[in-house]
Formats: C-alpha cells, structure tokens, sequence
C-alpha cells in the first residue's frame, strides 16, 4: 500500500526501534538529516533552540543523520547522538543513520521529496554560492532533481500530517522559527 501520509511512515529510533510517526499526529513536526563534520554542523544548536523554544508548544524535530554528503556523518549511531549531547546540548529524538537519496533511500525521505521539491540556495549565505558551483560542475541540471542536495535539509509538517516547507541547509533558521511560531 502506497504510504500517502507521513503518518503511515515507520522508522527506526537510533538504538533500532520501529517507531510510527502516526505517534505525531497533531503536532508540527521539522524533519532534517544531518551530519557531525559538515559546515552546517552548528545548526544543531539553532535546532536545539527552537525545540527548547517550541516543544511544549507542540513542535518535535526529528533527526535523521545522513552519511551520503562528503561522508560528514561517521560513527554508529551512539557516537553521533553523544557527539550531539556533548557538543550541542540536543535533546529531539534522532534516529537510525539512513539515505536519503538514491535506490536505498528511506521511503520517509523519498516520500518527503516527492511532495517537496528542490527550490534553490540562498546564493547570499556563505555555503551557498560554493554548493551551487561544486554540484553544478558534477552536474550543470542538478537544480532540475527533488534529490536532497546536502546535510541539514529540513522538511515542515503541519499538524495534520501534510509537508508544507522544504529548507535547504542555506535558509535563515529565523525565516524558519517565523514560520513555526505562526503555525504552532
């Protein structure tokens, strides 16, 4: 049966419990995959922040770490969510290491492209300009695809379980948390 909600999704939570994302139902949910030796790496604080900020109002963050960008995201899954803890204070629940691209690609992931596709970097934030150039020299059309590009795309689910916003990595965490306090 064809998933059609991100309810009807189930992952594994990092020590490798099936857990369904029905169980946030009702809640706005920010979905990333990340990575521990990226550039955007310090995002996991902003991200911590608008959890602290936004959790009891009803936003759960949902980590996914991804080793298909540069291979950025090393280690089992112990050693990131410790680097995490350590580094970044995090506490939203982070899951298996998956793909996100590709023939092995979570069906979460591939389900979330699918409804939201790739719409550009920010040329003016520091990293964007030089992730436009090195992916369009491996591939000039590279812009065409709905592939996640790099670590830390996060993808908006309203409460009733539709995506609604795709950010790449280069969007102001600001413009974001906007956008999350006028849904939550």
């Amino acid at each position: 049966m064809a998933q059609t909600s991100i309810y009807d999704f189930k992952v594994q939570d990092r020590k490798g419990q099936e857990i369904s994302l029905s169980q946030y139902r009702g809640k706005l949910i920010l979905i990333v995959n990340t990575a521990t030796k990226c550039g955007f790496t310090p995002q996991y604080e902003e991200l911590e922040n608008l959890y602290k900020n936004y959790k009891d109002k009803g936003l759960e963050i949902l980590d996914f770490p991804c080793n298909q960008f540069g291979n950025q995201a090393p280690g089992s899954e112990e050693e990131i969510h410790s680097f995490c803890q350590l580094n970044y204070g995090t506490e939203f629940p982070q899951f298996r290491k998956v793909e996100v691209n590709g023939e092995n690609a979570s069906p979460l992931f591939s389900f979330l492209k699918q409804q939201k596709g790739f719409e550009g970097f920010d040329l003016n934030h520091p990293i964007g300009k030089i992730l436009h150039d090195m992916l369009s020299k491996n591939n000039p059309d590279y812009a065409q695809s709905a592939d996640i590009k790099w670590n830390f795309t996060k993808f908006l689910v309203d409460k009733e379980g539709n995506v609604i916003y795709r950010f790449e990595p280069t969007h102001d965490i600001k413009d974001i948390e906007r956008i999350i306090s006028e849904l939550i």
